[in-house]
């Protein structure tokens, strides 16, 4: 995984020197196919070392992922933005600079991340289907139940919040007339929130039940967008934002809850819903269609954000039922 996030860091270098985006989507490609290995190698390791613990431990790693996406896009502007220019007339050459900008950030990148990569072979980690349990070899995956729910609930959830986070702005300046730079540091508490509901999260997991958490902020996150689309206006706007604060352990807790007692499938599992998160590609262009729709209607906007609310309802859906075992599994 590391070995392939760096590849896909590296390449940015040659991407900007020729100034193609063919050349740097592809690179993104790489870059994200490599941290979804690293997601799926990471997360049964988390619970196979957690014995017991798996949604608290799950959420506190989480914790420092949601660090790193509320930290990194201010180090990136640092680092990026602050050679580049920003005028609307630039010549060629100007915009070929301003592409370069990027080259030397991405290959530190790329560097760290195979120095991890180095870190990881030298420790010589178990191998996670070596260590789990035998129990379930005669069941396929997808005849644990609570699996498959699961599976949907990370792509509900990962359509749920990443809908929100891409019509927070537009929604915000066309309801209460906000400039984009105001109306994008309210998105920054968004993603900020979770990264400080997680935190929190893994202390309380120790006195709360995971699917109890769950269920109480999904019901949480149901009323705020409720609220939103009925109340509107400034209340809209708190409302929205503060719908990131409980989305912080809904990821880590769907995860745990579902690959629950998998035994030898943990790996396959964690590849599955690895690949369920294109619920974040999926559902915002449902959303958009919608909006498209009311905006040609001349109707409230925020009706829209009945789509993400949709989401929300499974996981609660999920919750109180879904992630229940067999007794045979």
């Amino acid at each position: 995984g590391f070995v392939i996030t760096a590849t896909g860091c590296a390449l940015f270098y040659p991407a900007a020197h020729f100034g193609s985006y063919g050349f740097f989507l592809g690179a993104l490609f790489i870059l994200a196919s490599g941290i979804v290995c690293l997601q799926t190698a990471g997360n049964p390791f988390v619970t196979l070392l957690s014995k017991g613990k798996e949604a608290r431990n799950l959420v506190l790693v989480q914790a420092f992922n949601s660090l790193g996406t509320t930290l990194g896009p201010i180090f990136g502007s640092l680092l990026i933005f602050s050679t580049t220019k920003t005028s609307d007339n630039l010549s060629l050459i100007d915009k070929l600079a301003d592409a370069k900008s990027v080259q030397m950030p991405y290959l530190g990148l790329a560097v760290f991340s195979l120095i991890l990569a180095l870190v990881m072979y030298l420790l010589k980690l178990p191998d996670v289907e070596k260590e789990m349990p035998k129990e379930t070899t005669q069941k396929s995956l997808f005849s644990h139940k609570h699996f498959v729910f699961g599976a949907l609930g990370i792509f509900f959830y990962v359509g749920g919040e990443v809908a929100i986070g891409s019509f927070l702005v537009l929604s915000f300046e066309k309801l209460l007339n906000l400039d984009a730079q105001t109306s994008a540091h309210y998105l920054v508490y968004y993603w900020g929130g979770a990264m400080v509901g997680r935190f929190l999260g893994s202390a309380l997991m120790n006195k709360i039940a995971p699917n109890k958490y769950l269920a109480f902020n999904a019901l949480s996150s149901i009323i705020l967008i409720a609220l939103a689309i009925l109340i509107g206006g400034k209340i809209a706007l708190f409302a929205l934002t503060f719908v990131g604060f409980f989305n912080s352990i809904m990821f880590p807790t769907i995860f745990s809850l579902a690959t629950l007692n998998l035994g030898h499938l943990t790996s396959k599992a964690s590849g599955v819903i690895s690949m369920a998160i294109v619920g974040g590609a999926l559902i915002p262009p449902i959303q958009g269609a919608v909006t498209d729709m009311l905006t040609a209607t001349e109707s409230n906007l925020l009706y829209a954000y009945g789509v993400p609310l949709l989401c929300y309802f499974y996981i609660l859906f999920f919750a109180l039922k879904g992630y229940k075992q067999e007794e045979n599994s």
